[in-house]
């Protein structure tokens, strides 16, 4: 299993830390900062998800007029660490 912290850029939450298992799916999800509800939920959600999938649902994902998400973070973290 491989840990991976993330310092998200131009985003609410400031870090993501998940692991990736031996067969690359998503385990112990948790964001720092950020809307704590929706961040939860996303979590939940990819819990046990495999990463390439996940990262293509939530890349150039946007929050507002923003550039990116933290949604689309995560996926940035997924792709950068694959």
């Amino acid at each position: 299993m491989k840990h991976i912290t993330y310092r998200t850029k131009n985003v609410c939450s400031e870090q993501i830390d998940f692991d990736l298992t031996d067969t690359n799916k998503i385990v112990n999800c948790q964001f720092t900062g950020g809307c704590h509800g929706n961040l939860l939920a996303i979590c939940k959600l990819v819990e046990g998800q495999e990463a390439v999938r996940i990262a293509k649902l939530l890349k150039d994902n946007r929050c507002g007029s923003n550039q990116t998400s933290c949604a689309d973070q995560l996926a940035i973290a997924i792709i950068s660490n694959l």
